[in-house]
């Protein structure tokens, strides 16, 4: 009886120990998880003050008040509301007696619009065909493990650091300046930028493989070349689909901006509208864009469906 009592009474001092440790245990982590929320806390309210203060968002200003007296206050831009205003000028009178009328002198342009528009997607449709081809060839020797070799990965991801990183304003300011105002200028400049974009996004997919088929085509002999084609393309292709649907509805919008500066599209239109404070035409681009946009989303997510098999599935 005595050697019973004391091996519980061991026991279930054991416990209590346990019990203690996990207690101790949860009140140290819970406490360094309020610490790291605090810290959080105080770095996002700092940078958001510091970014607000830097983008003139608000301002603080001394202000006299009738009796002579000075304090200081914030101060919202007195820009803000013309925002509003602005808006506003571009919303159309629309009434319901005479819809077609209204309508009619919104869409005045319609038809040199939807010429300009067709363009549009043309060049989107030409600069994702190269950002395509591109991405996806440099893709591969810019995965840490399908790179032949350090030098051809380092050289592959700065190249497509620089293609992504300038804007495609700037490459189609320097595609202008090469091939004149055109259309061409602005499937290079959306292109080049789209081969970065999809090139990260791409040689990101690749790091995430299975090795194991590559493995198996490099057992039975095959190349670098046989590795990618059969070990890699394989699974990595209905990702590559996706971000090459998605990549193709950026490539409309932008495809509508860069005409601003002579590449082409619906942009000179956006660029006229603006310099003649046509607000109502402004609206009306809008529309057409978004339209587009919309219908060019719902194509794309019925086509990566049908290609990935989701149409199949109950």
């Amino acid at each position: 009886m005595t050697a019973t009592a004391d091996f519980t009474r061991l026991g279930a001092t054991g416990t209590d120990h346990r019990i203690a440790q996990f207690e101790a245990d949860f009140a140290e982590r819970r406490r360094r998880a309020q610490l790291a929320w605090l810290v959080g806390t105080v770095v996002f309210a700092t940078l958001f003050a510091l970014t607000a203060w830097i983008g003139d968002f608000f301002r603080v200003t001394q202000v006299t008040m009738p009796d002579g007296a000075r304090e200081w206050r914030w101060v919202i831009p007195a820009g803000l509301p013309r925002l509003g205003e602005y808006v506003a000028n571009t919303i159309p009178v629309l009434r319901w007696d005479s819809l077609g009328a209204d309508l009619s002198e919104w869409f005045w342009r319609w038809p040199i619009w939807l010429e300009l528009l067709f363009e549009t997607i043309l060049i989107a449709y030409m600069a994702t065909v190269v950002g395509v081809i591109g991405g996806f060839l440099l893709s591969f020797p810019a995965a840490r493990n399908l790179s032949p070799n350090k030098g051809v990965l380092w050289t592959t991801r700065r190249f497509l650091e620089i293609a992504r990183t300038v804007p495609e304003l700037v490459w189609a300011l320097i595609f202008v300046f090469c091939f004149s105002v055109g259309p061409m200028a602005g499937v290079m400049a959306i292109g080049l930028h789209a081969t970065g974009a999809l090139g990260k996004l791409y040689s990101e997919v690749n790091e995430n493989i299975d090795m194991a088929p590559l493995e198996g085509v490099k057992a039975a002999g095959g190349t670098w070349f046989d590795q990618i084609r059969y070990g890699a393309v394989p699974q990595v292709l209905p990702n590559i689909i996706s971000y090459t649907l998605l990549r193709f509805e950026i490539n409309v919008r932008a495809s509508s901006i860069i005409g601003y500066v002579g590449a082409g599209g619906l942009g000179q239109e956006f660029r006229t509208a603006m310099s003649f404070q046509e607000y109502t035409d402004l609206s009306a681009l809008f529309v057409i864009i978004f339209v587009t946009v919309m219908v060019i989303d719902y194509g794309s997510e019925k086509l990566r469906h049908r290609v990935i098999g989701m149409e199949a599935r109950p």
